[in-house]
C-alpha cells in the first residue's frame, strides 16, 4: 500500500496544479502520477485527489491503447453543457404530472389513479412509469424534495363549523372570570382526562433509564380485568394556579364530576377562598359535565345546598374544548410527567399526578375515589324543577346559568 506519505504529497501538488487545468488535464496529469507510482497508484490518487478511480482506470487504458502522444492529441474536452441531460429537460412535463399524483386535489385532477393510494416515491415512481415518464423511486424523492414537498403528518387546527357567537362567549366568559377575580371568588376550570390503562402497559414518551435496559411492557393492551382503567377528572384554580384530580375506577358519570367538586372544596377551595360565596365553572359542553346533561344540574344543585355557594356555570361552545384551562395548564404537565412509565397501578397514578410540579409553581393534589357511579340515572322533569336555576340573557339555555342554594 502507497505509504500516507507519498498521498499527501499528491495531494499537495494537485491542489497547485488544479486551479490551472481543465478537465482533460486533471485526468491527464492524476493517470502520469499513478502510472509513476506503478502497483497501487490508482488507489492512491484518487484517495489523494478525490477523483474516481474508474475515470483513472479509464483513462490509463485509453493511454496504453493510443500512446500518450496519440491521447495528448485526441483533446477530448467535455463541451460546455455537456454530460447527462436532468429528466426535467428530457421531460419537461414529469414534475406536472408528479405534483398531480401527490396533490390531485389542489392540481385539478379528482381522477387521479393515487387519489386513494399512499403514495410512497416506488408507487409514485411506478405510476409515472406506466404513464410514459422513465424515473426510478430515488428520482421521484430528489424531484419531490425539490418542489417543496416533505414527509409531513396531520395537524389539529380545524374545529370545524363554529358557532356564530362562539367568539361572543369567549368574551363572556374572560368577563366573567375577571369579575370573580376581582372580586376574590373562586374561579375553577373542570374537566375529565382520557381513561388510562392500569397494568405493565406501554405509554408514550420516553424517559433516562440505564443504557439497553428499557422498561419491560406488555405487547398489546388489552385491558387487565383485575386492574381495570383509571378514571382522572380534574379541577383547576387558574388564580391560585393549584388543582384536584379524584381518580375513579367506576363510570365518569356527573355524580363522579360533582362529587370530586365537593374534594376539592373541603381539602382546597374553602382553605384558599374562606370568604367565598359563589364559585365561577368553566367546562366543556359535553361528556359528565355537559350542558345538556340534567343530572349535572341535578348534582350541582345538591352541592350549593350543602356549601351554600351559588354555582355559576359557562360552557365552551361546541368543538373548542382545547381552550378549556385546565387542558393546557394542568393535564398536559401531567401527561408530561408520567412520559415513558407504565401505570402500573392506581396508587402510582395517584402519586404521579400529585408530585406534578412546573416552573410557574403548579401545585396538584390528588387522591383515589373507589366510589361507584352507576350509569343510566334519569332526572325526571319533577326533579328538575327542583333544581333552583336562573339562566342568563346571553344563551341562558344552554351555555350561561347559576344554580343557587335552596333554603331549608
Amino acid at each position: 500500500m502507497i505509504a500516507s506519505s507519498v498521498e499527501e504529497s499528491i495531494r499537495r501538488k494537485y491542489e497547485w496544479v488544479r486551479p490551472e487545468l481543465d478537465e482533460r488535464g486533471r485526468r491527464l496529469w492524476a493517470v502520469s502520477e499513478a502510472m509513476e507510482l506503478g502497483h497501487g497508484g490508482i488507489a492512491a490518487v484518487a484517495r489523494a485527489t478525490g477523483l474516481s478511480e474508474l475515470t483513472l482506470r479509464r483513462g490509463r487504458k485509453e493511454v496504453g491503447e493510443g500512446g500518450e502522444q496519440a491521447w495528448l492529441e485526441s483533446r477530448r474536452l467535455r463541451r460546455r453543457g455537456g454530460g447527462r441531460k436532468k429528466l426535467t429537460e428530457e421531460d419537461p412535463e414529469l414534475e406536472a404530472a408528479l405534483d398531480a399524483l401527490v396533490e390531485p386535489s389542489a392540481r385539478g385532477d379528482p381522477m387521479s389513479p393515487l387519489r386513494w393510494t399512499c403514495k410512497s416515491t416506488r408507487k409514485l415512481a411506478a405510476e409515472l412509469t406506466r404513464q410514459g415518464h422513465r424515473v426510478s423511486h430515488m428520482q421521484v424523492c430528489k424531484l419531490l424534495k425539490r418542489g417543496g414537498y416533505s414527509l409531513q403528518g396531520t395537524r389539529k387546527v380545524k374545529e370545524g363549523a363554529g358557532h356564530p357567537d362562539r367568539d361572543a362567549q369567549f368574551e363572556h366568559i374572560n368577563e366573567q372570570v375577571k369579575t370573580f377575580q376581582h372580586q376574590g371568588q373562586p374561579v375553577v376550570s373542570v374537566d375529565a382526562k382520557k381513561r388510562e390503562l392500569v397494568g405493565d402497559f406501554a405509554n408514550s414518551g420516553r424517559e433516562y433509564r440505564p443504557k439497553g435496559r428499557p422498561e419491560k411492557v406488555r405487547t398489546h393492551d388489552f385491558v387487565d380485568e383485575e386492574l381495570g382503567k383509571a378514571i382522572p377528572y380534574g379541577i383547576y384554580d387558574p388564580t391560585a394556579n393549584k388543582g384536584w384530580v379524584s381518580v375513579g375506577t367506576d363510570h365518569g358519570t356527573a355524580q363522579f364530576a360533582v362529587q370530586t367538586l365537593r374534594r376539592w372544596w373541603k381539602h382546597m377551595g374553602r382553605k384558599t377562598y374562606p370568604k367565598a360565596h359563589q364559585l365561577l365553572i368553566t367546562a366543556d359542553g359535553g361528556g359528565s359535565n355537559g350542558s345538556r346533561n340534567r343530572l349535572w344540574k341535578y348534582e350541582l344543585q345538591g352541592f350549593a345546598n350543602e356549601t351554600g355557594l351559588t354555582i355559576q356555570v359557562c360552557h365552551f361552545p361546541p368543538g373548542t374544548s382545547k381552550w378549556n384551562k385546565i387542558e393546557h395548564r394542568m393535564f398536559c404537565h401531567i401527561t408530561e410527567n408520567w412520559r415513558g412509565r407504565p401505570l402500573l397501578s392506581l396508587a402510582v397514578i395517584v402519586n404521579l399526578i400529585a408530585n406534578t410540579t412546573t416552573a410557574t409553581g403548579l401545585k396538584i393534589q390528588a387522591a383515589l375515589d373507589p366510589g361507584l357511579y352507576p350509569t343510566g340515572i334519569k332526572i325526571t322533569d319533577q326533579q328538575m324543577q327542583e333544581v333552583n336555576v336562573h339562566r342568563a340573557t346571553f344563551h341562558g339555555k344552554d351555555w350561561n346559568y347559576c344554580i343557587k342554594p335552596k333554603q331549608t
